[in-house]
């Protein structure tokens, strides 16, 4: 009876160590990719580029980067900056770049209008007739993603 004891003592532990120390669910990640981003259309080799990365429509544009999902500073070599987003989960994003030549991170201004290059996802050119949207600006990533944007400077 002892012996029986024991053997059925020791299938349990054995069984509930299975459970406590493995799982039966599968632990999914979802993927996740990246986002090349380059311009290369700057008007000189001067401070740096600030590329901001945007998940959500009530965050851009975002004049005072406060609002974005990430934020990385790209060094200027011959007129052209390039950085990499990494482990973005699918779904819809927009891109703004800031030529910020002084380095300061924010945007100089004149009266009204920057005096440093801006840019964002699908833009070309902007104006008072075709300002920023995140509905224009946005684009679906579902894989590995290289985009090119253009600086403008008014």
């Amino acid at each position: 009876m002892k012996k029986l004891f024991i053997h059925n003592f020791v299938i349990l532990a054995g069984i509930l160590s299975f459970f406590i120390f493995s799982s039966f669910k599968e632990h999914y990640k979802y993927p996740t990719f990246s986002l090349t981003v380059e311009v290369s259309n700057l008007r000189n080799n001067e401070g740096s580029v600030v590329f901001a990365l945007y998940n959500r429509e009530d965050a851009f544009p975002d004049e005072h980067y406060k609002k974005y999902y990430k934020k990385i500073v790209g060094k200027i070599d011959n007129k052209k900056s390039s950085v990499t987003f990494e482990d973005l989960p699918a779904g819809k994003y927009a891109v703004s770049i800031l030529h910020d030549e002084d380095n300061n991170g924010k945007i100089k201004k004149g009266f009204i209008l920057p005096k440093e290059g801006i840019g964002f996802s699908n833009y070309q050119s902007i104006g008072l007739g075709n300002k920023p949207t995140f509905s224009k600006a946005s684009f679906e990533i579902n894989s590995n993603l290289e985009i090119k944007l253009k600086m403008i400077y008014m």
